[in-house]
């Protein structure tokens, strides 16, 4: 009861929540469930994976949702000559003082935007690992740690585009979730065309403050996840180690994922504890990106969300709790 009572004494910051995702909404048109798992993302200290055809508006929400906290931003638009360096930044000689200088690079912000991270070789796509996964950064033997809140949203277009570097395992598991936005439903589309050339991201105000989000942060893992819902959810682990679609199942880094994900869901649900149906939505776009796809059965089916949809179907492999 007592901590019932102490979600309940946030009202201030949380009701703003609704605002947050109005606000989000005047920009990605008719793409409420979308808006939704990036602001799970954001509250569980997670990173976002955008995935997409070109044109649909990947990069505007990214810009949206940083904008939405009145925090640093930077965008960094990946490209294939592009070096570890341009991210975290170099170490250079102060000919005045007779030091070495640590210049930080643009990964030294709040919110990253790593636009088309798949158009930049694998070396510059590591470079983003022990940041977002350590929330710090190593240069020269030296560690410097990163702002809080830190996020990394990416977007990448599909692999089977010219120029693309696909994303190892090992980054794909940075990211907390993947998703996909998808075309507009007419109505929204027209919406779109009418506002011609206008880049309604950029002038989207601030409705929270870093520090704001930074507390919901430590709202989240005061959620309630009742023992019969991480059995659950463990079950749906394993049937992705061991399902004969998959050749590489989720990691324990993916189940965690999927816990964290469940609590800062319930939290944007207004609840202070998760339900079995938190976590069916949740899977897909927090383990499709960390499982992979046995040749066979890609060569035989071939398609853009087939991991989706058997993922989809493990779900009704598993008994879900009373």
């Amino acid at each position: 009861m007592a901590h019932r009572e102490a979600v309940r004494s946030r009202p201030a910051v949380l009701d703003r929540l609704a605002e947050l995702e109005a606000a989000l909404g005047s920009v990605i048109r008719g793409k409420a469930e979308v808006i939704r798992l990036a602001l799970v993302c954001l509250f569980a200290k997670g990173h976002l994976l955008v995935e997409d055809v070109p044109g649909v508006g990947k990069t505007t929400l990214a810009q949206a949702l940083a904008r939405s906290v009145n925090s640093s931003f930077h965008r960094l638009q990946f490209t294939a000559d592009m070096l570890p360096s341009d991210v975290l930044g170099v170490t250079v000689y102060n000919a005045s003082t007779g030091a070495f200088e640590f210049k930080r690079g643009p990964i030294f912000t709040n919110f990253l935007l790593a636009d088309e991270i798949n158009r930049t070789p694998p070396k510059t796509q590591s470079a983003l690992l022990e940041a977002m996964n350590e929330r710090q950064v190593t240069v020269d033997g030296r560690s410097y740690p990163l702002a809080e809140p830190f996020m990394v949203i990416a977007t990448q277009n599909p692999v089977e585009h010219h120029g693309t570097y696909p994303l190892p395992e090992s980054q794909l598991d940075r990211f907390l979730m993947r998703i996909r936005i998808g075309y507009p439903d007419p109505s929204s589309e027209r919406e779109i065309i009418r506002r011609g050339g206008q880049m309604p991201a950029l002038e989207i105000r601030p409705v929270l403050t870093a520090e704001e989000v930074v507390e919901i942060q430590a709202w989240v893992p005061q959620v309630r996840v009742d023992e019969s819902l991480v059995d659950y959810m463990l079950a749906i682990v394993e049937k992705t180690r061991t399902h004969e679609s998959f050749s590489l199942g989720v990691s324990p880094r993916g189940a965690q994922a999927l816990y964290r994900a469940t609590q800062a869901l319930a939290m944007l649900e207004g609840r202070d504890y998760a339900v079995p149906d938190d976590v069916k939505r949740l899977v897909i776009p927090v383990f499709a990106h960390r499982v992979v796809l046995n040749p066979r059965v890609m060569v035989a089916h071939r398609s853009a969300d087939l991991s989706d949809r058997i993922l989809q179907e493990l779900l009704t492999l598993v008994e879900v709790p009373l």
